[in-house]
């Protein structure tokens, strides 16, 4: 899936957040709402890093955890945990994902110019997880692929969690 399209000036809108003690972004574009965290249901037999549903508006939607896609523990819920809900393309299809972000920050503009693609080596994560990183403040920031990681960790056809 390609990035949006940049804006005037050439810089993309992201949604900021925290997993562990980094700073991720996604597209402004792919997310639809940010929750306070809710009552998940464990789904048995699921990858690990998706082994929960939600409900949200009354549908049941996949809940993912990036912390285990880029081996980093998984966290105790916190007050500031919250719920990013995406919608993003699996087998073709727009589908409803909840993301755990450890703390949600902004929406902000990160300039192309500022952005390059990830090293091969250096990395504590696999580099075709990682978009792209971006340099704001002094500070780097992860766009993970979602489709790489989505593929690699769940399966052939995605982020699939069998309901039966």
């Amino acid at each position: 899936m390609a990035m949006s399209e940049p804006t005037e000036d050439g810089a993309m809108e992201v949604l900021t957040f925290n997993l562990r003690d980094e700073t991720f972004a996604l597209e402004a574009i792919l997310v639809r709402e940010v929750m306070d965290c809710a009552t998940e249901t464990s789904v048995p037999g699921a990858a690990p890093f998706v082994n929960a549903v939600i409900n949200f508006r009354g549908r049941v939607i996949p809940l993912v955890d990036l912390r285990l896609a880029f081996g980093l523990e998984r966290a105790p819920t916190t007050i500031d945990s919250r719920i990013v809900v995406i919608e993003h393309p699996l087998d073709g299809e727009p589908t409803l994902i909840g993301l755990r972000a450890d703390k949600v920050h902004e929406v902000t503009s990160i300039a192309r110019a500022d952005t390059e693609t990830a090293p091969r080596v250096g990395l504590r994560w696999r580099s075709d997880f990682i978009r792209c990183l971006a340099r704001r403040n002094g500070d780097v920031i992860v766009v993970p692929d979602l489709d790489q990681i989505f593929t690699t960790r769940g399966g052939a056809s995605g982020v699939v969690v069998q309901l039966s």
